[in-house]
């Protein structure tokens, strides 16, 4: 996949995501993005904010929820002595659940299978051919 591809795929959940029935092109997008910050404004007018806390172990999918929830004004933090792979965010249960975590692994799935394809491109191609996993041996292994 080329990331021109990703980025369609994204602009794609993005809309779908904001409840879009049509499609364009940068202003379809921007447009996604308003419909679902209108549904938080109503969903925070609606239902108090809670807090959330979300564990997000690898690199990647931390700063892609990061992103989203700065993208709808949420304010991710942790506290003293959370680990760093911790986050924590407070608006509505409902806002959370039927739109930011769904949006987020519909997202992270496309991001984390493009970086998976072009990390073995590249190894493939620049380090050696053969990227498939070691082989596994039937032996007894030695006790320590």
């Amino acid at each position: 996949m080329q990331e021109q591809e990703l980025r369609l795929k994204l602009r794609k959940i993005e809309t779908l995501f904001a409840g879009a029935g049509t499609q364009g092109e940068r202003a379809a997008a921007e447009a996604a993005i308003q419909r679902i910050k209108e549904k938080l404004n109503k969903a925070v007018k609606s239902s108090p904010p809670i807090e959330v806390k979300f564990s997000l172990g690898d690199l990647w999918s931390r700063q892609l929820f990061l992103a989203l929830c700065r993208r709808y004004e949420l304010v991710p933090y942790r506290y003293a002595r959370q680990r760093h792979t911790t986050v924590m965010i407070k608006g509505p249960q409902d806002f959370i659940d039927d739109i930011l975590w769904p949006e987020f692994q519909a997202l992270s799935k496309e991001l984390s299978e493009y970086l998976a394809h072009a990390t073995e491109k590249i190894i493939r191609e620049e380090i050696h051919k053969d990227t498939t996993e070691a082989r596994e041996v039937v032996e007894l292994l030695e006790s320590s």
